[in-house]
């Protein structure tokens, strides 16, 4: 995977999404030499992955127990 630096990452953005978008390139991002972020193309993180969360979002609200929501129960352990 091509690593690219935000710099040049400003200086090339429509070449590198260019290459992502056609030919599927995943670059990783890199902030002061050190990864910050990875960009891929949306075929490979968008759809199943919405389509799974949805599914368990399903499972978890079939078996919620609680009358409280989940926001609610965490901000009382941070209590």
């Amino acid at each position: 995977m091509p690593q690219v630096g935000i710099r040049e990452l400003k200086s090339r953005t429509s070449e590198i999404l260019r290459a992502v978008r056609e030919d599927k390139v995943q670059y990783l991002i890199t902030y002061r030499g050190r990864p910050a972020a990875r960009l891929i193309p949306v075929e490979e993180s968008g759809e199943d992955v919405w389509t799974e969360l949805e599914r368990l979002r399903d499972e978890i609200s079939a078996k919620w127990k609680s009358e409280k929501s989940a926001a609610e129960l965490v901000s009382e352990g941070r209590r």
